[in-house]
């Protein structure tokens, strides 16, 4: 009779027969039992009630019997946890017993049970099993403590199991030496602080390496993924690890291959410039990537997914395996999809003639997603590589005589760009594509079509008539194609005014008054000002040369790619996403990212010219500089700024970058610079809506709070706040005699700060009569002596009157700090991004946004956080940003936005990573401001 017995009974009082079952003294009338137990739990019977009677079963030398009673305990310790403490003694004694399998038993057991009063008991007997000399409780004992580390991570590190974790990689026995590995990858992936709490040095890698060979598939993916953490010291010892991984290539698993690829893929960023070695690498690295694609559909995609991504790092790899991504009949969608994308990638001059040919033969195939994509990689081919866009464009042609609805929907989409790319080439086919404007009735088709007929309107006869035909239906018009036909008509109007004043009219009207779509309505209002007020400048605006498209529009962003090449045979490199876009509880880890030998190399030799910029010392002393100053004497006017005190963090010279000379040291250089630009927008926004300069005194006010309360400051109350107005940081204060006598000769003076920051003029207070209140200004210049404090925005002040001197501290706002000439080109903001290390890098999560992406970047921007660029990855905003401290520190930032969502993520990468607490407090307060 098979086991489903134990699922089938009819009987009342079930609970009570078998609590008299499991007391029964035959051993084979237990085990029947506790099946029976086992059974009934898993379809979801409570038997909870049978835990003392189940737990007295313990006490056994039969191993199956043991199991299924572990299984019990594991299921209703949590539920039981008082109960639970009964099986102790047994799980501690059973450490010890002879067999082997029972000992790892009872301490995979142990460490699953996630009750702490068992926790607690658990220290000694996994300390023996890590031990123990046989090697299968060893590897099971490993384990053990990352489930330890996850129940209670302070017991893991005060009782030394990290230290024998380690001494695990040292094992004879292969597979403790993985499963030691697996573990150390847990525990430091869950680590709160998202360093590393075991780092890798040479001999140790040297111990995995020599493991690798005998441990098995999942003991070898372990293993690799650890290599792949692991930066070698030099290039000699990179090589090595290289020619020991190699052989793993040609394993069978394709999971052991990809993890091979991923670690020689960040070894070859190391060894960039050994051009020999890295040639006969990436040869080898071709024939395993074409095994896989002779796998099972689903293995396929994972690899192809994978091979997207290497060939964007490196397209050298597979540059003569084209003919292995040709599409098969039976492929399925997916991977045909993905087939077609990497041929693009791998499109070039001498294989464009073959490839061109197959795609055209794909455009007859009978799956139209399939045929859509492959008419426009045509098009993207001919953007790709220059020399074939006449064949391109002659093969689209053909494609466009067959009167396929949607092949000549897509092609229509795809010349517009190849218009862009190439302009006044092929302009010849204008006629053609007329042809079947009736036909076309998907957005994007007819956005494209009327686009075409507005840029080259002059060529087209009647292209007043076209338009206006359009214009029938302009209500029923997808958003798309009205933004387009607005545009077109102004262009029309611009090239031939004599003739179509009528039209202009009609679509201005359409657009400003019968129109709710925002976007429609605004571009409409300025259009119709630019036409009524300056048509030269509406000429010089509507009608200015476009800049060429790129020839890869999707290539994934560098910083992205490196990490998801990091990330190579796991979700994230699937996802073609960082794993903090989809794995719950990573937000505040390290994004990795690949070695950069060229900027490190570049640092190491500008370390011995460039001065490092110690803008920040270390804090001595606390209030005792301020004790001692002479609190009486006139504020010293402001030291000249030091030489060296404008070489950026970057080390590499931020203001060379960006094609200036050396930064200004007076304080209104970038301020006359900031107004300069802002006139300069005003200007144009005045000349279309009539309205003055732009005001940029958006910079948030922060509440005054109390500084000093008056029984502390014998009847003087001081609040407090810091504002910047005009590129200058002020101390606003409000004095308040709340005392039975005046008060006169206030004088002020600040400790040593971290931003060097002190009084530019003296107090300006007047005699302060009983209930009097006085507010004042004090501008605050930034080149005095400089020391660290903690935190790092702290301030000390020394307040001194008729009546006594009084010491307060207050935080300076990071706002505050935020200097005018902040804000970095884009290739720049990009190039010094790559450069920082990712150990750098700090998340912070925000809350309760209110408002679009477009809202907080003006927020920021009046704040001197300026927007570099503006970007939307699957649904997200993402924001890229940079700000320049007083001090010449630079941050750049990424802010990740939820369109409809109140939170979001934000990402500081910067050389002073302390200064991290004020920019996110900065952020905090700037969002929430109205």
């Amino acid at each position: 009779m098979t086991d489903s017995k134990y699922f089938t009974t009819t009987k009342k009082g079930e609970i009570f027969e078998l609590k008299s079952e499991l007391n029964n003294d035959k051993k084979e009338k237990k085990k029947e039992a506790v099946k029976k137990v086992i059974a009934s739990m898993t379809v979801g019977k409570d038997v909870s009630a049978l835990f003392p009677d189940v737990v007295n079963c313990m006490q056994t030398d039969n191993l199956e019997l043991k199991k299924l009673v572990y299984l019990y305990l594991m299921n209703y310790a949590k539920s039981q946890p008082d109960m639970a403490i009964m099986a102790v003694n047994t799980f501690v004694k059973d450490c010890e017993d002879t067999n082997p399998l029972i000992r790892a038993l009872a301490v995979r057991t142990m460490g699953c049970i996630r009750v702490d009063k068992i926790t607690e008991y658990l220290c000694e007997p996994l300390r023996k099993c890590l031990k123990d000399e046989d090697p299968y409780v060893r590897k099971t004992a490993a384990v053990c403590v990352a489930k330890l580390y996850d129940i209670s991570s302070s017991m893991v590190e005060d009782q030394g199991f990290l230290d024998q974790l380690k001494d695990l990689l040292s094992d004879s026995n292969p597979m403790v030496v993985a499963n030691a590995v697996a573990a150390l990858s847990e525990i430091n992936e869950a680590s709160a602080s998202g360093q590393p709490l075991v780092e890798m040095n040479s001999a140790t890698i040297n111990k995995l390496l020599t493991a690798l060979n005998e441990c098995t598939e999942w003991g070898q993916v372990f293993i690799l993924d650890s290599l792949a953490n692991y930066t070698p010291k030099d290039e000699r010892e990179a090589q090595s690890i290289c020619e020991r991984i190699t052989p793993r290539l040609a394993h069978a698993n394709a999971a052991v291959v990809l993890s091979a690829i991923k670690v020689l893929m960040k070894l070859l960023e190391i060894l960039a410039g050994d051009g020999d070695f890295c040639s006969m690498l990436t040869k080898k690295l071709a024939p395993p990537l074409v095994t896989l694609l002779s796998s099972e559909p689903e293995v396929q995609y994972v690899a192809l997914r994978n091979i997207n991504l290497i060939v964007q790092k490196r397209p050298d790899i597979l540059k003569h395996e084209m003919k292995v991504f040709f599409v098969k009949y039976n492929d399925p969608i997916y991977v045909k999809l993905e087939k077609l994308d990497i041929m693009i990638r791998l499109a070039n001059q001498s294989n464009i003639a073959q490839v061109l040919s197959e795609l055209k033969e794909y455009a007859t195939e009978v799956d139209v997603d399939f045929v859509r994509k492959a008419v426009r990689a045509i098009g993207r081919c001919a953007i790709k590589v220059e020399p074939s866009a006449e064949r391109c464009v002659s093969t689209l042609l053909d494609l466009i005589q067959t009167k396929v609805n949607y092949v000549v929907q897509e092609a229509i989409v795809v010349i517009k760009d190849i218009f862009r790319k190439y302009p006044n080439k092929y302009e010849s086919i204008i006629s053609t594509l007329c042809e079947n404007l009736d036909t076309l009735d998907e957005p994007e088709a007819r956005a494209s079509m009327v686009w075409i007929i507005g840029e080259y309107a002059e060529r087209i006869d009647n292209a007043d008539e076209l338009l206006d035909g359009f214009l029938e239906g302009f209500q029923d018009e997808n958003a798309q194609v009205q933004l387009q036909l607005l545009t077109a008509v102004v262009k029309l109007f611009l090239k031939r005014p004599a003739d179509t004043q009528e039209l202009v009219q009609h679509i201005l009207s359409l657009a400003t008054q019968d129109s709710d779509n925002p976007d429609l309505r605004d571009r409409g209002f300025i259009y119709w000002r630019l036409l009524s007020t300056d048509p030269a400048a509406a000429k010089e605006v509507v009608l200015a040369d476009k800049p060429l498209i790129s020839e890869e529009t999707d290539l994934l962003e560098p910083t992205l790619l490196d990490e998801l090449i990091c990330h190579i045979s796991s979700l994230a490199s699937v996802y073609h996403k960082p794993p903090t876009a989809f794995v719950e509880g990573r937000g505040a880890g390290v994004r990795k990212s690949l070695p950069n030998r060229s900027a490190s190399a570049a640092g190491e030799e500008s370390s011995s010219s460039v001065p490092e910029a110690t803008v920040i010392p270390n804090q001595e002393s606390l209030i005792g500089d301020l004790l001692s100053m002479d609190i009486g004497a006139p504020a010293a006017p402001a030291a000249p700024a030091p030489a060296s005190s404008n070489v950026d963090l970057l080390g590499g010279g931020l203001d060379i970058l960006l094609g200036g000379g050396p930064a200004a040291t007076n304080d209104t250089a970038p301020t006359t610079a900031a107004a300069a630009g802002g006139s300069a927008a005003g200007g144009l926004l005045g000349d279309i809506f009539g309205i003055g300069p732009v005001s940029s005194t958006n910079m948030i006010q922060i509440p005054k709070i109390t500084w000093l309360p008056a029984d502390k400051g014998k009847g003087l109350e001081i609040q407090g706040t810091f504002s910047r107005r005009a590129g200058q940081v002020y101390m606003d204060m409000t004095f308040t005699n709340k005392a039975m006598q005046a008060m006169t000769g206030f004088a002020i003076q600040l400790n040593k700060n971290s931003f060097g920051l002190v009084p530019s003029a003296p107090l300006q207070v007047a005699p302060l009569q009983p209930s009097q209140s006085i507010d004042t200004s004090l501008p605050l210049g930034t080149t005095g002596p400089v020391q660290r404090m903690e935190p790092l925005n702290n301030l000390q002040v020394a307040i001194k009157n008729n009546v006594d001197i009084f010491y307060f501290a207050c935080l300076v706002h990071g706002n505050v700090l935020f200097v005018e000439d902040g804000q970095l080109d884009k290739r720049v903001f990009l190039t010094t991004w790559k450069e920082i290390p990712a150990a750098n890098e700090v998340q912070y999560n925000l809350h309760g946004i209110v408002g679009t992406a477009d809202t907080v970047a003006a927020k920021m921007t009046a704040n001197n956080i300026f927007t570099i660029a503006k970007r939307n990855v699957e649904g997200q905003d993402m924001l890229y940003q940079s700000l320049k401290l007083t001090n010449n520190i630079w941050v750049l930032l990424e802010l990740k936005l939820s369109p409809g969502s109140s939170d979001a993520t934000l990402s500081l990468k910067t050389r002073s990573v302390e200064v991290g607490a004020i920019i996110f407090a900065a952020y905090e307060q700037i969002i929430r401001s109205p």
